[in-house]
């Protein structure tokens, strides 16, 4: 059936109706798929991923066995399991479990090397990781959003890393940085650019461009992005373009994806807008 976000969802129709899977394969880099599930009463057996583990549990609690050691995750634990190292799970509690998983290319983000420490601490407590996680989720269900994402992934595996006593060297943020990717974006305002590909242009490391240019700005280089493209949409509904071709023509994925961040910059929907655009020009 149609999942959220526009991506296809798996629901077994030979299960009872509380187990819900949904997976799909985001237009992320380093991303390999994204699941989100409830379980009651399946356990999985022992199995190993080629890919790291990145697991939040909203509901319930999960009982797993990682390199004959028990443990548990849920509430505001944040799980890490590295690749290759077999692994199973069950529900530690009577009402099953609802989890959010995001499995990452053991190539991209995170070294191999940091894998033998990830065993000894695969389930950590991280306020600050976890929430960075969830609006990673809410964020690959936004087409249109894929800035966000980059960025919240950039951040997050920053922090895994760190968390994992890789050392980071992180020299003082350059304002140069910070212009370069803003004239950057400015160049793409329609059509975007990935911050991976800014990063290869620009010869700078991503994370360095998100906080160089946070540190200038005092907004994200997505938050950027958008309120320009909100810019440019108020421009073209001024000019008299009807509101579909506005959408898209401005960068955004759709209608809903312009409207909810027009609202949230202009406090009024692009509708209204265009609606007293034409009263103050028939009145003139």
């Amino acid at each position: 059936m149609p999942g959220r976000g526009g991506k296809d969802a798996l629901v077994s129709p030979d299960v009872q109706p509380a187990t819900e899977v949904q997976a799909w394969r985001p237009k992320l880099s380093g991303v390999t798929e994204v699941l989100h599930a409830h379980f009651t009463d399946h356990a999985y057996p022992m199995h190993a991923h080629d890919t790291w583990t990145l697991l939040i549990v909203d509901e319930g609690a999960v009982r797993y066995d990682l390199h004959r050691h028990e443990r548990y995750a849920f509430g505001e634990l944040v799980t890490l399991l590295p690749p290759h190292v077999p692994h199973n799970g069950r529900s530690a509690s009577p009402e099953g479990f609802r989890k959010r998983v995001i499995y990452l290319d053991a190539s991209s983000h995170l070294s191999a090397d940091l894998a033998g420490r990830s065993v000894g601490i695969s389930s950590f407590p991280d306020p600050w990781l976890r929430d960075a996680i969830s609006a990673l989720h809410g964020a690959l269900l936004q087409p249109g959003d894929e800035l966000r994402a980059e960025t919240l992934l950039t951040l997050l595996t920053d922090s895994v890393r760190a968390r994992l006593g890789e050392r980071i060297v992180m020299p003082d943020a350059d304002p140069r940085a910070a212009y370069l990717l803003r004239d950057l974006i400015e160049q793409h305002i329609a059509d975007g650019v990935s911050l991976y590909e800014a990063g290869r242009l620009l010869h700078f490391d991503p994370s360095y461009l998100v906080r160089a240019f946070s540190r200038e700005f005092g907004m994200s280089p997505h938050r950027y992005l958008t309120s320009r493209r909100v810019d440019e949409a108020r421009r073209l509904i001024l000019d008299g373009h009807p509101l579909d071709r506005v959408a898209t023509s401005s960068g955004f994925y759709d209608q809903p994806h312009l409207a909810r961040h027009f609202k949230r910059i202009l406090g009024v929907s692009p509708g209204v807008f265009a609606r007293t655009a034409g009263l103050a020009a028939a009145s003139t």
